[in-house]
């Protein structure tokens, strides 16, 4: 895989010896990073006053095969770097009208991502590692607790060791103290990451615990802190972060060890519907 750590500093440096126009978007892209990693070659190209092939060949004379590639790149780079605002301000220019259709769009397109580039021997590691923890703990903080909430609400269903660690009063790093060696934590953070979990992810490995990521790329800080780590893209619109993909993986987890536990499953969602049924937890519309 390419090199993406100092890509910006290739821009820069090869801007300086390729031609005008080349050296026009090379200046563009450092200094107005946030908004153009997510420009189509032809805005990118109105923007600072050069034709649709120009932009084309000058990502080729960086050594890709396209401009979607070194696109990219880029955004793996900077999505961690973007701010609330920046995040924002890219979809500033959009009007009302192609709000709608620009989020489902993306939304498809991050599980489609995700679908194409996800490693299915990982995935399977990662349902025998929590299949054969004593203990699980499942963490995620800010955008990613409802996940971490989700995900833990079902694994309750199948295990009878589930803590979730997510915001709250007590302090994470207390949440996952007895954390040990027979035990997973599963991480969960999308860009801007938490220090808060990677910390907790670190603080689970030196306890000698198993730790799963989910995250959305090979540049992602969890990769360093997993014994495996799952992907799913997050490419987002604005502000908000595209959840999609991440609780599509998340429900496949939820899926695959049910199937693995379905003995166990089946006799405790058996015993919930007579405890549902006798406190009035759910409408009864058989009753109409």
């Amino acid at each position: 895989m390419r090199e993406m750590q100092d890509l910006l500093h290739r821009v820069n440096q090869d801007g300086k010896r390729l031609s005008k126009g080349h050296r026009k978007i090379s200046d563009f892209i450092i200094q107005n990073y946030d908004k153009a990693v997510f420009m189509t070659a032809s805005s990118l190209g109105n923007s600072v006053g050069v034709s649709e092939s120009t932009v084309v060949r000058f990502a080729v004379a960086l050594g890709f095969d396209g401009y979607p590639q070194l696109q990219r790149a880029l955004q793996e780079l900077v999505r961690h770097r973007l701010t609330a605002v920046q995040r924002f301000e890219m979809t500033s220019d959009l009007s009302q009208s192609e709000v709608l259709q620009a989020v489902l769009k993306g939304d498809m397109q991050n599980i489609r991502q995700t679908m194409e580039e996800m490693n299915e021997r990982v995935f399977d590691n990662v349902i025998n590692r929590i299949v054969s923890a004593r203990s699980i703990y499942v963490m995620g903080v800010r955008s990613a607790a409802p996940l971490a909430q989700f995900l833990g609400y079902y694994l309750h269903f199948m295990f009878d060791n589930v803590q979730i660690a997510s915001n709250g009063v007590l302090d994470i790093l207390e949440k996952i103290s007895r954390v040990g060696e027979h035990d997973v934590l599963i991480g969960i953070s999308f860009p801007r990451y938490s220090a808060r979990t990677i910390e907790a992810m670190r603080f689970a490995l030196s306890c000698g615990a198993q730790v799963v990521g989910i995250t959305d790329g090979p540049m992602s800080p969890l990769m360093e802190v997993s014994t495996e780590c799952l992907v799913a893209r997050t490419n987002m619109a604005s502000f908000v972060d595209s959840l999609a993909a991440p609780l599509s993986l998340i429900n496949a987890l939820i899926v695959s060890i049910g199937l693995r536990r379905r003995e166990e499953l089946s006799e405790h969602l058996s015993r919930l519907e007579e405890i549902w049924k006798m406190n009035n937890i759910y409408l009864d519309r058989s009753l109409e």
